[in-house]
């Protein structure tokens, strides 16, 4: 987040406006964590998500926290990893990609082939997050993330329960409505630990490779693959047929596929 930006807590009006929304979206965790049991939280470690880290272990929630470690994190990240499982006595469950696709997308495109293109980055990404995260999600009934429609012009639709059909599950995205200041409320005011990136201007941050700090006035994802336009800028985890459909949860058939 640009220093500029930082939310004053003295302005109790929005202090009071987050705490209202927090306890909207511990009630949806809640409700999640009850109707979708096993339910995992796949947390990228930014400053949203560790909104749901502090709500999720805070209210002792039965939703599993998981992490995707790539290879390629900032150290920041990994300092966050530590600092987090210490304040709150509690261990995430980090999911590293598999070495032969790893070595297979090197192989294919150079070991920084992902500035080449968007076929390049994307496979990168398939190797080291995609894949991992599918390993994650298997045998869930819901997952949950820490996106916000203002992210990005792919994330302008999100709805906080859709269908995932890409993984054959409910996501559900509790902050979907908040904005990036409601956020840093959350955070200051519970003292909830956040990765130090965000102090020089990393409002987003993914790979070391692939993300930068922002200047003031652009958006808060123009760190992320900043040579890409801005509707290829997902890796991936998030885009099903470039949209989210919002459903209810799905009848399985036989075979064990969604109904239609």
């Amino acid at each position: 987040m640009l220093r500029e930006n930082i939310p004053d807590l003295a302005d109790l009006e929005l202090v009071a406006a987050v705490a209202e929304k927090a306890v909207r979206a511990k009630q949806l965790l809640r409700d999640v964590a009850r109707d979708y049991a096993p339910v995992v939280f796949a947390n990228s470690l930014g400053a949203e998500d560790m909104v749901l880290t502090d709500m999720i272990w805070s209210e002792r929630l039965a939703i599993g926290i998981f992490s995707l470690d790539t290879g390629r994190l900032p150290a920041e990240t990994y300092e966050l990893i530590a600092r987090a499982e210490a304040h709150y006595q509690r261990r995430i469950e980090i999911y590293a990609p598999r070495h032969d696709a790893v070595q297979d997308c090197i192989g294919a495109h150079g070991i920084n082939g992902f500035y080449d293109s968007v076929a390049a980055r994307k496979a990168c990404c398939q190797a080291r997050k995609i894949e991992p995260l599918q390993r994650a999600l298997a045998g869930k009934q819901a997952w949950i993330t820490g996106l916000r429609s203002a992210q990005s012009p792919t994330r302008d639709k999100l709805k906080p329960v859709a269908f995932d059909h890409a993984n054959g599950l409910v996501k559900i995205s509790p902050l979907a409505d908040w904005s990036e200041r409601e956020v840093w409320v959350y955070l200051r005011a519970n003292k909830v630990p956040y990765n130090a990136l965000h102090d020089r201007n990393f409002p987003s941050i993914g790979c070391a490779p692939c993300t930068r700090a922002v200047q003031a006035g652009e958006d808060v994802r123009a760190g992320r693959w900043w040579w890409e336009t801005p509707e290829t800028k997902e890796c991936g985890l998030h885009l099903v047929d470039g949209k989210l459909q919002r459903v209810a949860k799905p009848e399985v058939g036989a075979d064990g596929t969604a109904a239609a």
